[in-house]
């Protein structure tokens, strides 16, 4: 009797994993936000109500997603100029620059690091953001890079503003940027914000004090860097990305992996 092509291609797939020696992602607990933090109102409409189910790490999730770097431009990667021709946008330039490395230590090349934020006025480019900070017509607030093989990512932007968001009263969420990395594979997905030092909104951000720790809380925020700050033009602040593991960059908001 032939057995069917299915159960043959899952048996040998089986067998072939059994012989690869995979890498194994480690899951740390209490390093990212509970899932239903009470400060942030919208958590309890959307955490699940059940323990999670852990899926077994294959082949499929330890490796990929591939990305060509030839997909990416130059220009992506300048949010200062909403496409070749235009004015600049309006606000403080910015230089943000760092390191992409996993738990080890290790550079992480040929990744792609997406960013969105709002503009120097803190309001984004969306239907849904009708506060009325003044939108600006050269700036889409969203670019992307790809790592070069040390690990290395770098964006100009604008400094963007803080803007008030309707979770409680006087409710305003601090400067910040997202970011949405692959990494080497799909089990080191990170969504997450960078912040800005020294900013004064931080003690009344639920999301940012959602992080257990106050020392991880600090992983969010880069650093002003004097040395990569070019005179007359624009500030400069690092901000390295580590991708699971104990070390990691927390996410963004109360999610789990």
């Amino acid at each position: 009797m032939t057995e069917p092509a299915g159960a043959l291609h899952a048996r040998n797939f089986e067998a072939t994993h059994e012989r690869l020696d995979l890498p194994e992602y480690e899951r740390p607990q209490g390093l990212h936000p509970p899932m239903n933090s009470p400060g942030y109102k919208s958590t309890a409409l959307r955490s699940p109500a059940r323990p999670l189910v852990l899926l077994p790490q294959r082949l499929t999730e330890v490796t990929g997603p591939l990305f060509g770097s030839e997909r990416v431009t130059e220009s992506e990667a300048d949010l200062t100029r909403a496409g070749p021709g235009a004015e600049e946008a309006i606000g403080q330039r910015i230089i943000v620059h760092g390191r992409v490395l996993d738990s080890d230590g290790r550079p992480i090349p040929d990744t792609l690091v997406e960013v969105w934020q709002a503009n120097a006025a803190g309001r984004y480019r969306h239907k849904v953001d009708t506060w009325p900070g003044p939108l600006d017509p050269n700036f889409t607030g969203g670019g992307r890079v790809v790592t070069d093989e040390q690990g290395w990512y770098r964006f100009t932007s604008i400094k963007p503003g803080a803007y008030p968001w309707g979770n409680h009263y006087n409710a305003w969420r601090p400067a910040h940027i997202h970011f949405s990395l692959l990494g080497r594979a799909f089990t080191q997905r990170l969504v997450t914000q960078m912040y800005f030092p020294d900013d004064p909104l931080f003690e009344y951000d639920p999301i940012y004090n959602s992080i257990p720790d106050p020392k991880v809380r600090q992983r969010l925020v880069s650093r002003f860097d004097m040395e990569h700050t070019r005179p007359d033009w624009a500030l400069a602040f690092r901000w390295d990305i580590v991708l699971r593991g104990t070390g990691r960059t927390p996410m963004e908001e109360p999610h789990e992996d």
